[in-house]
């Protein structure tokens, strides 16, 4: 039994989503046996076959290009190689490729195939779009000048242009070939684009219960009244709304056209963000001279989206052991000037017992983009001052491992952030990571012998790194998977004690005291299971692997300090109550896992 024939005689199609498969349209079916029951029919259709396919001799070496299954399990998997075959010499421009006759035996598929020439593209000019349009497009004439006519290369650039088009006003343009001409298979034509009316955009519409402002989504997502429409923002803008931890996206934005203007209708709710945390840690006593335990805290006060404006002022205060505070301030500024930049200063600072205070402040310049992230450039000042009075260092033979400096240094951040959900992700990715490069200067102390810093550049270069990346994976319907990375790193020829990283505690290393370790160099690998049993509510188990170096002059070693743990998460009346327990194990701190040395971390975060 022969399939129809008439695709030699046919005119190919240059619609890529209608190829010309006349010998696919009613294949060839097995031959007809003697009537039997379904299960028997069954088995013959499911007997295996194989598969032979015959063409001219000249096309055999370009059929075995193609890899058919010799064998196929049934007769529905071989139409459907056969068809796949086919499929695959059109988009290789064969346009008139066919399976022309398919033989049907006990056990064999015997097909006979028509491959035909390969259709190349004579030349595709330019009709009426404007160089700039096709260029951006990605048009190159050499890509269509004696080249085969592939259909999804055509359909690229069609989609590239339209794109383009609906990118600069033109949402309802239609693109096409015009002065169509087959001399024998070489096609030629000219790309022509319809633009059909221009669009305008009209007005944001926000649609739900939120404070936040017309005029300052207006700046942030960049889409004005009377700006050419661009589908692009529109996209953009559900991605740029998604990374404001202060509303909630319920659907995706809607445009409604009239009159050649589009008006963008955002579907937004309030989402509770100002926050306040109150977190109390119980630690044994680090003076082993006396018993019993000491407290430790953190209280943060963040207050977002004030006036519905995008402002943000944020306060942070932890006394992380009997002697030692710190504070951080934090204030931004959205849509500085009406430009898309966000603009944000901030100020830490941290005292060492009696031994030192250093004072951080920082100028942050952000460029929020949705396709690329968040880029930052910033200017910070890190300051370091002994406390101690001038008898202290009366019987010093060297500088002390603490010195008065500062350093100047101008840098980079770059984050990237695609997860499902700020506060309580189930699966995505956070990536950060930052550089800064500055030159740090050694003051000299006037209780401290002069003699002391002859040798030591008292100006030097110093670079300072870090990186943060989080992958959220869901398990099942209410598992997350989390693994973490994160890691910092100074370089500098000379450090002191006070210039290093401080690590150890409940939001780095958990299982040990806050700020336990000075490291010039760490990186810190977690892996955490949260088990769901709310929306907001959550059992979790995790693992913290750290390797720290500490490199200062005479006084060099690392460590890979372990911290295991278990707590629980869930939602009360008052706000989010959080318990922590971990053990945690370092050589270089001579500590076990065990009940002495276990650390207890409870807290209570409030959202309104």
């Amino acid at each position: 039994m022969t399939a129809s024939s008439t695709a030699r005689g046919q005119t190919p199609s240059l619609d890529p989503n209608a190829p010309n498969q006349p010998g696919l349209a009613s294949p060839a079916l097995p031959p007809k046996a003697a009537p039997v029951s379904a299960a028997a029919s069954r088995r013959v259709l499911a007997r295996p076959r194989v598969l032979l396919l015959t063409a001219e001799a000249a096309d055999q070496p370009l059929l075995r290009r193609y890899k058919v299954k010799p064998t196929v399990p049934d007769s529905l998997t071989a139409l459907r190689e056969v068809r796949e075959l086919v499929l695959a010499m059109q988009n290789d421009a064969y346009l008139t490729a066919s399976a022309d006759e398919m033989r049907w035996s006990r056990d064999t598929v015997r097909v006979r195939v028509y491959v035909g020439e390969q259709f190349r593209w004579a030349y595709l000019r330019n009709g009426n779009l404007g160089d700039g349009l096709l260029t951006r497009a990605g048009y190159r004439e050499k890509f269509f000048r004696h080249t085969p006519f592939v259909p999804q290369d055509w359909v690229k650039l069609q989609e590239r242009i339209l794109t383009e088009a609906e990118n600069q006003g033109f949402p309802f343009a239609t693109v096409g070939l015009d002065s169509v001409h087959l001399d024998g298979h070489d096609i030629a034509g000219r790309v022509v684009l319809k633009r059909g009316r221009v669009v305008v955009f009209d007005s944001l519409q926000i649609v739900g219960n939120t404070k936040t402002k017309k005029r300052f989504l207006t700046k942030y997502l960049q889409i004005f009244p009377g700006q050419p429409f661009s589908q692009q923002r529109v996209i953009a803008a559900a991605q740029l709304l998604r990374q404001l931890p202060y509303v909630q996206l319920r659907a995706e934005p809607e445009v409604r056209f009239a009159k050649g203007r589009a008006r963008v209708y955002l579907l937004l709710d309030d989402r509770p963000s100002n926050q306040f945390d109150a977190i109390v840690g119980i630690l044994p006593n680090s003076n082993a001279a006396q018993t019993g335990v000491q407290f430790t805290g953190d209280v943060t006060i963040n207050l977002r989206n004030l006036k519905g404006g995008g402002k943000q002022i944020g306060l942070q205060w932890r006394k992380t052991d009997a002697l030692s505070q710190l504070l951080d301030a934090q204030y931004v500024h959205p849509n500085f000037f009406g430009t898309p930049l966000e603009v944000a200063g901030t100020f830490n600072l941290y005292k060492q017992t009696d031994a030192f205070l250093t004072i951080k402040p920082r100028l942050q310049v952000t460029y929020p983009t949705a396709r690329a992230g968040r880029v930052s450039f910033f200017f910070e000042q890190r300051s370091s001052y002994l406390l101690y009075d001038s008898a202290t260092y009366a019987n010093l033979s060297q500088l002390p491992e603490n010195i008065d400096s500062q350093f100047n240094s101008y840098g980079l951040n770059y984050t990237w952030n695609s997860l499902d959900d700020l506060y309580f992700p189930h699966r995505g990715y956070l990536l950060t990571g930052q550089g800064a490069v500055g030159t740090k200067a050694i003051t000299r102390n006037s209780s401290i012998k002069e003699e002391f810093y002859s040798g030591i550049g008292l100006r030097s270069t110093q670079y300072a790194l870090s990186l943060r990346a989080e992958r959220y994976f869901p398990v099942k319907r209410a598992g997350v998977f989390l693994l973490r990375v994160r890691g910092e790193s100074l370089i500098n020829p000379r450090l002191f004690t006070n210039d290093l990283f401080r690590l150890g505690g409940l939001n780095s290393l958990r299982g040990f005291n806050e700020n336990q370790f000075y490291a010039s160099s760490y990186a810190v690998a977690t892996a955490e299971f949260r088990q769901f049993i709310g929306a907001d509510s959550y059992a979790f188990v995790f693992a913290d692997q750290a390797y720290f170096r500490h490199d200062i002059e005479k006084d060099q070693y690392n460590d890979l300090p372990t911290g295991l743990g278990t707590g629980l998460s869930f939602r009360t009346a008052a706000g989010l109550f959080q318990f922590v327990y971990s053990v945690g194990q370092s050589g270089f701190a001579n500590q076990s896992f065990g009940l002495k040395t276990s650390k207890i971390h409870f807290g209570l975060t409030s959202r309104f």
